[in-house]
C-alpha cells in the first residue's frame, strides 16, 4: 500500500522568500517551516504503521507491506490515516502569508525494489505499475483533497467510503468514511496491527528499527545508502543537529525519458549504467549523486556540487562540463533513449536533516531547488542553465546560448536562462589588456621590493644579453593583477614594448594558445577586423619572414595565404619547428627597436607547449617576462623546468601591512578616516589581502551601513547625545594624509551606523565561497571545531569551545586543536603559548558544567571564583582564528537554529565570568549593579531555538530555559564583606606626611612576592572585557536577550572607562542606546524598546556623562550628570539661590540626616550602588564646572565638591574617601584656595591607613602620592617631587591605570624640566609616547606635544619629536571640542609655538598663535598647565613689547605697558598655588618695567631657574645689531648659565618671592 503527499504552497514560498528576505540567510527559515510541518506528518504515518520511504524536496512517498488478502483492512487503515492528516495539518498557515496545503493519492498493489550503484554508493528505487498509480493520484489530486488510484478503490471495502468517481482519469476522490463509532474504527486498528509485524512495541519509540541489536553485516549495507560526506561525519561522532548547514551549492539535475515500448528489466539495466557513469563523473568535479528518482518511462537524478566537505573552486564551471559530458554519454550509449534534459542552477540552500527524530532524511532546500526541476520541463533536450551559473563559470561567452524566457509554475522571475553548448574553440587570441587597470589616485602599497625586483631584471638583461624572467608567486586576492598593472605603466612610461596577457583555466586544454595569443598582440592581429587580418599580418611579416612560409600560420592566426610548395612537403613537426624559428626571428628583431616585456597574469594555466616555446625563448633571446602564479595550482613539468632555469626568479608576494591595508580601505571608501570598529572588522576579515579588503569595502558600500561626514565641518558641542557627529569620535580613527593637495579638495571621515553590527554582517558570495573551500579542505572533526569556534567568535577559549564540543574529551580538542595550529587555521594570542604535549587535567570551569545544581551548591566549587581563576592562568589557553575569512564563513554555515542555540550555551558558560579580575575583588565594574537592577517581568521572555512549537522534529527542538540577569545571590565573597561603620572609620589613627610617605617607600622596596599584592595578583580586567564582556554581549544580541545585552554594555563600557580607553566606551554606549531606542520628545511618550530600571538609566546617564566630558563635549556632560543625579534622587541646583541653599545643607543639615546602613545587607548593597553613582556624577560635575574660569562656575564646582565629600563619608569606603579628599585637593589648588587644597591633602594622608590592603587601596594611594608629587612641583620642592613621581609611576604601572600613568609622568617630566634634567625628560617623554600613541587619548598626546616644545625651545639642542609633527598635530586637532574645552593646556602650546616661529623670525605665525593664546588666557586657572601657560604667555609680551615691531602685528598691536603690568598682576593673584613660577615671572615683570635695553641686558646676569629661547632672540636678533660695540664683551655662555632651584627652600622662602 502506497500514499504520497505533496504540498502545493512550497514552490511559491520558497519563491516569496527568494524575493522578499533581506538577504540569502533568511532563506533558511524554509527548513525550519518545512521541517516543522512534515515532522507531524511522519510521526502521524508512523504511528498508523507506515514506513517513509523518502522524502525528497516537498513529496514524502510512505508504505504499507502486507499480504494480498490483508489489503482491504489496510486500505481502510491508510484512508483514515490520510484523512486525519488532511483535517489536522492539511492547511498550514505560515507567517510570510502563503499557505501550505496537502495533496495526498493513494494506490494499492505489487512494487519492485531495485538498488543500482555499485560497491560505494547505492541507491534503493521502487519500480512497478503500483508506483505508477501513486503518482497518478497524487497529480490529479486538487489542494486538501486525497484520490485513490483505480486498483486501490477495486480492492478497498468501498461501502465504508464516501467518494466521487472521476471517470476520465479512472480514479477516485476521497470524501470521508462512515465510521460512526470510534470504537469501531479502534477494533479494526487492533485488528491491523496483525498484519504490520514492524509496528512499535513501546510509546517511547515510533520505529522497531531503532530497537534493532547490533549487526555488523547490516551495517555495512545500510551505510552504501549514506552519501559519503554524511558518513565521515557521522564516523566521528557529529550530532545530527550539528551536521545541517546553509551554504550555496550547484545542483545538476539529469532527466531521462525512455520509449514507452521498453522493457522494465531493461530499464532497470539502462539506469544502473546511467548511474554508474553520472557518479563517476560528478565525483571527479567534486560532485556527489543525491538521489535517484523514478517516474513513468523515466527517471531523474540529483547531482549536488559543493556539500559539506566538498566545496571546491569552480564549481559551476565543473557542474557545466560534467553535464555536457553526462549528456553526450547519454544519448550516444543509451539504447530506448527518447529524451535527455539536463538543468544545472547556483544558489544558497539548506543542507540537512528534515523530519522527525524517529524518521528523518539528509537533503537540500531552497528556491534554487523548484528552479532546477522548472528547468527541466520548460528547456526538454537541453543543457540549460541559470544566469548565476552562467556568471560564476568564468567560461567563454561563445560556449553559452541564451535561451528564451518561458513561464514557470509558481516562479515569478526565473531570471535569465542560457544553454551550454561545451567547450569550444572560438577564433580569438585571449585579451590583449590584463584584468586589472592601474589607478592613478592610488600608489601601490608594500610592493617596493617587488618592484625592485623588476627594475634589477631589466638592469641584468641590458648587461647581460640574456632573458630575465621574474615569477610572483602569491595567493589570490594578494594583488599579483594590480602589481603587473604597475609594471605595464612603467614600463610603458619607459618607452617599452608590453604584451600584456590574461589566462583562464580553460586556456590549458589549448595547445600553445599562450604564445598563439601573445604573437597576435605582437602582431597587433587580435582586435582588427578578421577580414584585414590577413593583410595586417603580411605587412607584418613581410621584411622578416619569407613569402613562401607566410601559410605557416593560416591555422595558427585563422588566415588563408597560398600553401607554397616549401610547407606542403612538411610534416607537421617539421612545420612546428619552422614556426618557432620565425617567431624567434621576429622578436630578436623587434629587440632592435625597443625592449620586449612579456605581462602573463594566472601564468599556472598556461599549456605546456608554451611553457616549453618560453622556456627556449627565455635563454636565447634577451626578453623581459613577468608572470604571476597562484600556488594552489600543481604546474606541469615543463613549467617545473622553465621555474629551474638560472634566468628565472620564482618571488613571493607577501600580504599588506596592517596600515597599508587600512589605507588602502580608507581610499576604497573615499575617505581620510575610519572608526576603530570598523578597523577590528578589516583586519580579522583581510589579514593584509588587498582584494577582500576591496571587496568588503564595496560590500559595506552596497549594504549602506556607513555614515559619511565633512572633515572640515566646524566641529561644534552637541546638545544631544544621539546627534554626536563623527567629529565627536575622528580623533580615534585611523586617518591617511589626502591623495590630492588640492586646498579645496572635500575631505570625509566615515562611521557606522548605530545598529549595524558588524559581526553579523554577512560576506559577499564571491568571498564566502573562498573560504568555504578552504574550511571543505579539512577533515570533518576540524570543520566541526571551527564551526564551533566561529560562534565563540575571532578569539576563543579552549574552555568553553569544549562546552559548546558534545562528547569530546581534552585529549581529542588538544589533538585537533595542535593539527589546526600546526597549519596555522588558529594561532596563539600570546605567541609564546603552545598546546601542551599531554593533555592536562581538565579545568574545573569545565568539569562543574555537567554538574546539577544541587551539586554545585554541595561541593560550593561552582562558584565564579574558580571559574575565573580558571579562565586566566598565568598561560591562558585562548586562540585566534589565522585564516582570513574563516570565522565569519563558518558561522554563517550555521542554521539559525543552531546558531542560537550555540550562542546562548556560550552566554550561559560566560555569564558567571563577567565580573572583576580576582585582584580587583570580583565586583561588578559598575558598581553593584547586580545589587540595584530590579526584576523585570516582561524584559525577558522564554528564549527558544525557533518559533514554533516542539514536535520532536531534529531542527524544532525547544528549550524553555532563559538567560537571566545576574542576581544578588551570585555575589562574590569578598564583594559582600562588609564596610567599617562610620564611627570605626572616624576614629582612625590620623598619620602625618613624613609617616605615609615612609610607608609608602617601606611597601615599594618589600622583596617578599607572596607579600606583593601588586606583582602577585596583576590585573585582568582588559583580559575580561576582552574575552568575556564583549563577546558575552555579541552572543546575548544574537539570542535576542537584549535586557542582558544592555546589562553587559553598561559593564563593558565601565570596564572601557576604567581602562581609559573612551572610544570603546562610547561604542558600547552606542550600541546601548540602539536598544533602547530613540527617545520621544515628550516625557509621556518615552516608551522603551528594553525595559531597564532607575538604577540602570542613572548609570547609564552617568557613563555617557563621563564619555561626553572626555570629549570634550562640556555642555552635554553637564546634562547628563545631572539627569544621573535626578534619577539617584539627588537633584543639582541651577541657580546661584539654589547654590546658596544646598551649600548650607551640604555643610549643616546633612552630616547630622545621615541615616544608619539598613540591616538587610542587599538594600545595604543597593544604597551603596546608589551612592557610588552618586559620587562619580559630582565628581564629573566640580571637574566639568572647573574647566571655566567664570565666579559662577566655580560656585557650583564648590558646591559639587562638598557634595562629593559627604556622600563619599557617607560611602564609608576608606579608598573612595581618600581618592575623594584627593581630588578636592587637586580643585582647591586649581582654583588657588591655598589653606583648603593642603587642608584636604592632610585628610587624604590621615584616611590612607587602610590602603594598603586591597587593589582599590593601592589605586587611592597611587593617586594621593601623584598628588603629593604635584603638590611638591607647585611649591618647588623639586628633588621631592621626582622621587614621589617615580614612587606612583611605578604603583600606577602595576595597577595598569593609563590615565594616573599618563598623568605621573606629566608631572614627572615637568619636575625634571625644571630641574634642568633634561635626559631624565627625553626618558619620561619616551615613557609617555609608549603609553598614550597606540590610544585614543588626545588631550594626552595634547600634553606630550606641549611638554615636547617645552624641550625644543629650552632643552639645549635634545629633541623627542620633531617639531614638525608637533604643528601638525596641533593644527588637526586644534578645533576639536576636546581640546577646545582645555584652555590651560592650549595655552601653553600656542605660547611655546608663537615663542618658536618668533625665534625664527616667522611673526605673522607669532602672531596668529600668540593671538589666540590671548583669548585663552582669561579662562585659564592655577593649575598647573594653567599657570605653565601663562608663564609662556608672559614671555611671549616679553617679545612683543621688546623685540617684536610694531608693524608687524597688524591683528594684535603690542599692548601698553600698564595693560601688560596688570597680566603680571593677573598671574600673581590668580596662582596663589602655584609659587614654582613665581621668582621667574618676579624677574620677567622686572625686566618689563625697565625703559633701556642696555639695562634689560643686565637681566641676563640675574640667576633664574631654566634657560629660555628669550636670551637667543634678545641676543642674536635686532638688539645685537644695534648694539655691535657690547657684541664682544658680552660671551654667549653668560646667557647658557641657569641656577638651579633650592629644593630645601622652605614654604616662607617661596612667599617671599610673591612681589
Amino acid at each position: 500500500m502506497d500514499m504520497k503527499m505533496s504540498d502545493t504552497g512550497f514552490t511559491a514560498l520558497m519563491d516569496r522568500f527568494s524575493l522578499t528576505c533581506k538577504s540569502e540567510r533568511d532563506m533558511d527559515k524554509l527548513a525550519h517551516i518545512f521541517s516543522y510541518y512534515i515532522s507531524d506528518i511522519v510521526e502521524h504515518v508512523l504511528c498508523f504503521g507506515g514506513d517513509i520511504l523518502n522524502i525528497t524536496g516537498n513529496v514524502l512517498l510512505a508504505l504499507w507491506t502486507v499480504e494480498q488478502n490483508q489489503l482491504s483492512d489496510i486500505i481502510t487503515l491508510v484512508a483514515k490515516c490520510s484523512l486525519e492528516i488532511q483535517e489536522k495539518f492539511g492547511i498550514y498557515h505560515t507567517r510570510e502569508g502563503q499557505d501550505l496545503q496537502l495533496q495526498i493519492g493513494l494506490s494499492a498493489g505489487r512494487i519492485s525494489q531495485v538498488i543500482v550503484g555499485d560497491e560505494q554508493r547505492q541507491y534503493l528505487l521502487v519500480i512497478g505499475r503500483n508506483v505508477d498509480d501513486v503518482q497518478l493520484a497524487q497529480r490529479l489530486a486538487q489542494a486538501n483533497e486525497i484520490v485513490l488510484s483505480w486498483n486501490c478503490w477495486m480492492l478497498c471495502e468501498q461501502y465504508m467510503f464516501e467518494v466521487e468517481i472521476m471517470k476520465e482519469y479512472e480514479a477516485v476522490k476521497l470524501r470521508d468514511m462512515r465510521i460512526t463509532d470510534p470504537f469501531d474504527f479502534d477494533e479494526h486498528f487492533d485488528k491491523c496491527l496483525d498484519y504490520l509485524p514492524h509496528y512499535r512495541t513501546s510509546a517511547d519509540t515510533l520505529r522497531t528499527a531503532l530497537e534493532l541489536d547490533p549487526d555488523s553485516a547490516l551495517k555495512q549495507t545500510l551505510r552504501k545508502h549514506i552519501m559519503k560526506n554524511l558518513l565521515k561525519k557521522i564516523d566521528v561522532g557529529q550530532p545530527m543537529e550539528y551536521i545541517s548547514e546553509f551554504r550555496t551549492v550547484t545542483m545538476v539535475l539529469v532527466s531521462l525519458e525512455f520509449h514507452q515500448t521498453a522493457w522494465m528489466l531493461h530499464l532497470c539495466h539502462l539506469i544502473q549504467e546511467a548511474a554508474s557513469y553520472i557518479s563517476r563523473v560528478i565525483e571527479k568535479g567534486g560532485g556527489q549523486l543525491s538521489r535517484i528518482f523514478m517516474f513513468e518511462k523515466g527517471c531523474m537524478f540529483l547531482c549536488v556540487f559543493g556539500f559539506p566537505g566538498d566545496k571546491k573552486p569552480d564549481e559551476c564551471a565543473h557542474a557545466l562540463e560534467s553535464s555536457f559530458s553526462i549528456f553526450n554519454f547519454c544519448w550516444e550509449n543509451l539504447a530506448e533513449t527518447k529524451l535527455v534534459s539536463i538543468s544545472i542552477t547556483n544558489g544558497p540552500v539548506f543542507c540537512g536533516m528534515v523530519g522527525a527524530v524517529a524518521r528523518h532524511e539528509y537533503t537540500v532546500i531552497g528556491p534554487k531547488v523548484s528552479l532546477v526541476a522548472r528547468m527541466i520541463t520548460a528547456y526538454p533536450g537541453l543543457v540549460s542553465c541559470d544566469e548565476v551559473t552562467y556568471l560564476r563559470s568564468m567560461l567563454p561567452t561563445y560556449n553559452f546560448k541564451k535561451l528564451p524566457e518561458k513561464m514557470m509554475k509558481n516562479i515569478s522571475n526565473p531570471g535569465k536562462m542560457y544553454e551550454y553548448l561545451g567547450h569550444k574553440r572560438c577564433i580569438m587570441f585571449g585579451k590583449r589588456h590584463l584584468v586589472r587597470e592601474r589607478n592613478e589616485n592610488h600608489p601601490l602599497l608594500d610592493r617596493e621590493k617587488e618592484l625592485e625586483t623588476f627594475r634589477m631584471a631589466q638592469q641584468g638583461c641590458l648587461h647581460q644579453k640574456k632573458g630575465q624572467a621574474i615569477l610572483y608567486e602569491g595567493g589570490k586576492g594578494y594583488g599579483k593583477s594590480q602589481l603587473l598593472a604597475e609594471i605595464n605603466l612603467l614600463a610603458q612610461k619607459e618607452g617599452h614594448r608590453v604584451l600584456p596577457l590574461k589566462l583562464k583555466e580553460a586556456d590549458s586544454k589549448q595547445r600553445f594558445y599562450a604564445i598563439q595569443t601573445l604573437m597576435a598582440i605582437f602582431f597587433e592581429i587580435d582586435t582588427c577586423p578578421a577580414y584585414y587580418r590577413q593583410e595586417c599580418l603580411h605587412k607584418q611579416l613581410c621584411e622578416m619572414v619569407e613569402e613562401p612560409l607566410h601559410c605557416l600560420f593560416n591555422d595558427l592566426f585563422f588566415v588563408k595565404f597560398p600553401l607554397s610548395f616549401e610547407v606542403s612537403h612538411m610534416d607537421d613537426l617539421t612545420r612546428q619547428k619552422k614556426i618557432k624559428a620565425c617567431f624567434f626571428q621576429v622578436l630578436q628583431e623587434a629587440l632592435r627597436e625597443t625592449q620586449l616585456i612579456f605581462l602573463i597574469d594566472e601564468a599556472q594555466h598556461m599549456d605546456a607547449a608554451s611553457w616549453e616555446f618560453l622556456g627556449t625563448l627565455l635563454s636565447s633571446v634577451p626578453i623581459i617576462m613577468v608572470m604571476t602564479l597562484t600556488p594552489t595550482f600543481t604546474l606541469c613539468g615543463e613549467a617545473q623546468h622553465f621555474l629551474q632555469s638560472p634566468h628565472a626568479m620564482l618571488m613571493p608576494i607577501s600580504k599588506l601591512a596592517v596600515n597599508s591595508l587600512l589605507r588602502m580601505a580608507c581610499w576604497e571608501l573615499g575617505v581620510v578616516s575610519i572608526p576603530q570598529e570598523l578597523q577590528i572588522y578589516l583586519l580579522h576579515r583581510c589579514f593584509g589581502n588587498p582584494l577582500y579588503c576591496e571587496v568588503l569595502c564595496q560590500d559595506l558600500l552596497s549594504k549602506d551601513i556607513l555614515l559619511f561626514h565633512d572633515l572640515q565641518k566646524v566641529e561644534e558641542e552637541n546638545s544631544k547625545w544621539e546627534t554626536l557627529s563623527a567629529n565627536t569620535t575622528k580623533s580615534t580613527m585611523y586617518s591617511i594624509p589626502p591623495a590630492s593637495s588640492e586646498e579645496d579638495l572635500e575631505l570625509y571621515v566615515c562611521t557606522v551606523k548605530e545598529d549595524v553590527n558588524l559581526d553579523a554582517v554577512l560576506l559577499p558570495p564571491l568571498l564566502k565561497e573562498i573560504a568555504v573551500i578552504q574550511l571543505d579542505q579539512l577533515s570533518p572533526e576540524e570543520q566541526l571545531l571551527v564551526k564551533c569556534a566561529a560562534v565563540i567568535g575571532h578569539s576563543f577559549h579552549i574552555g568553553l569551545l569544549q562546552h559548546l564540543l558534545p562528547g569530546w574529551g581534552k585529549h581529542k580538542l588538544l589533538r585537533v586543536l595542535r593539527a589546526l595550529v600546526d597549519i596555522h587555521v588558529f594561532r596563539w594570542c600570546n605567541k609564546s603559548q603552545e598546546l601542551p604535549v599531554e593533555p592536562k587535567l581538565m579545568p574545573f570551569s569545565i568539569e562543574i558544567i555537567g554538574k546539577t545544581k544541587a551539586e554545585k551548591k554541595k561541593s560550593g566549587a561552582g562558584s565564579p571564583l574558580e571559574l575565573n581563576e580558571e579562565l586566566f592562568l598565568p598561560q591562558p589557553e585562548v586562540l585566534e582564528f589565522g585564516v582570513p575569512l574563516l570565522r565569519a564563513a563558518a558561522w554563517e554555515l550555521w542554521p539559525k537554529v543552531q546558531q542560537i542555540a550555540l550562542h546562548l550555551k556560550c552566554a550561559w558558560f560566560l555569564q558567571p565570568l563577567a565580573c572583576r579580575c580576582g585582584s580587583c575583588q570580583r565586583g561588578d565594574f559598575v558598581p553593584f549593579h547586580r545589587f540595584a537592577i530590579c526584576p523585570i517581568k516582561s524584559s525577558r521572555g522564554t528564549f527558544r531555538f525557533c518559533s514554533y512549537r516542539d514536535t520532536g522534529s531534529v531542527l524544532t527542538q525547544v528549550t524553555t530555559d532563559k538567560l537571566q540577569l545576574p542576581l544578588p545571590k551570585d555575589s562574590f565573597q569578598l564583594q559582600e564583606k562588609p564596610s567599617r561603620s562610620r564611627e570605626a572609620f572616624a576614629s582612625e589613627h590620623c598619620r602625618t606626611e613624613e609617616e605615609f610617605l615612609d610607608q609608602v617607600s617601606r611597601k615599594l622596596a618589600q622583596t617578599s612576592p607572596e607579600k606583593d599584592v601588586l606583582t602577585t595578583k596583576p590585573c585582568h580586567c582588559e583580559e575580561i572585557l576582552k574575552l568575556v564582556l564583549w563577546p558575552l554581549t555579541q552572543h546575548c544580541l544574537i539570542t535576542g536577550e537584549n535586557a542582558c545585552a544592555f546589562y553587559y554594555l553598561l559593564e563593558a563600557a565601565a570596564a572601557s572607562l576604567d581602562l581609559s580607553d573612551n572610544y570603546m566606551a562610547f561604542f558600547y554606549l552606542r550600541k546601548a542606546s540602539s536598544l533602547l531606542g530613540q527617545p520621544s520628545a515628550f516625557s509621556f511618550l518615552k516608551k522603551r524598546k528594553v525595559k531597564i530600571c532607575q538604577f540602570q538609566e542613572a548609570a547609564f546617564c552617568r557613563l555617557r556623562s563621563e564619555v561626553c566630558f572626555n570629549m570634550g563635549q562640556i555642555t552635554l556632560a553637564k546634562k547628563l550628570a545631572r539627569q544621573a543625579l535626578h534619577l539617584l534622587k539627588k537633584n543639582f541646583p541651577w541657580t546661584w539661590f539654589g547654590v546658596l541653599f544646598q551649600t548650607f545643607l551640604e555643610k549643616y543639615w546633612h552630616p547630622c540626616s545621615m541615616s544608619q546602613p539598613p540591616d538587610n545587607p542587599d538594600e545595604n548593597k543597593k544604597k551603596l550602588a546608589v551612592l557610588q553613582q552618586r559620587v562619580h556624577c559630582l565628581s564629573l560635575l566640580w571637574q566639568l564646572y572647573n574647566l571655566e574660569a567664570t565666579a559662577s562656575s566655580r560656585r557650583f564646582a564648590c558646591l559639587a565638591t562638598l557634595m562629593q565629600k559627604n556622600s563619599a563619608e557617607e560611602f564609608a569606603n576608606e579608598a573612595q574617601v581618600v581618592s575623594t579628599y584627593v581630588a578636592l585637593s587637586q580643585f582647591s589648588q586649581n582654583v588657588g584656595d591655598r589653606e583648603q587644597w593642603l587642608h584636604c591633602e592632610r585628610m587624604a594622608i590621615q584616611k590612607s591607613s587602610r590602603c594598603w590592603f586591597s587593589r582599590e587601596g593601592w589605586l587611592a594611594t597611587a593617586q594621593l602620592v601623584q598628588a603629593l608629587a604635584y603638590t611638591k612641583l607647585c611649591l618647588g620642592h623639586l628633588d621631592l617631587s621626582i622621587k614621589l613621581g617615580f614612587q606612583a609611576y611605578e604603583i600606577s604601572r602595576h595597577l595598569r591605570k593609563p590615565a594616573l600613568e599618563n598623568l605621573v609622568l606629566s608631572v614627572l617630566f615637568r619636575s625634571a624640566f625644571l630641574k634642568k634634567k633634561f635626559d631624565l625628560c627625553v626618558h619620561v617623554l619616551d615613557s609617555q609616547w609608549a603609553l598614550i600613541s597606540q590610544g585614543h587619548n588626545i588631550l594626552g598626546l595634547a600634553c606630550f606635544y606641549s611638554a615636547c616644545l617645552d624641550l625644543l625651545l629650552y632643552g639645549k639642542g635634545l629633541r623627542c619629536r620633531p617639531f614638525g609633527e608637533c604643528l601638525r598635530f596641533i593644527q588637526y586637532h586644534e578645533h576639536s571640542c576636546i581640546l577646545t574645552s582645555q584652555s590651560n593646556v592650549m595655552l601653553g602650546v600656542h605660547s611655546s609655538l608663537a615663542m618658536w616661529f618668533a625665534q625664527d623670525s616667522q611673526w605673522h605665525l607669532f602672531e596668529h598663535h600668540f593671538s589666540k593664546a590671548h583669548q585663552l588666557v582669561r579662562r585659564t586657572n592655577a593649575s598647573l598647565f594653567g599657570s605653565h601657560g601663562f608663564v609662556r604667555f608672559l614671555e611671549c609680551h616679553m617679545l612683543t613689547s621688546q623685540r617684536v615691531p610694531g608693524a608687524v602685528l597688524m591683528h594684535a598691536p603690542p599692548e601698553t605697558q600698564t595693560q601688560v603690568s596688570k597680566y603680571f598682576k593677573e598671574f600673581f593673584s590668580r596662582c596663589v598655588t602655584c609659587p614654582v613660577y613665581h621668582q621667574w615671572v618676579s624677574k620677567l615683570k622686572a625686566s618689563v618695567m625697565r625703559c633701556g635695553k642696555r639695562e634689560f641686558m643686565s637681566l641676563n646676569n640675574i640667576i633664574r631657574p631654566f634657560d629660555t629661547c628669550l636670551a637667543r632672540i634678545w641676543i642674536e636678533g635686532n638688539f645685537l645689531e644695534e648694539n655691535k660695540s657690547l657684541e664682544g664683551n658680552v660671551p654667549m655662555q653668560r646667557f647658557d648659565r641657569v641656577a638651579d632651584v633650592k629644593e630645601n627652600r622652605d614654604e616662607e622662602e617661596i612667599q617671599e618671592c610673591k612681589c
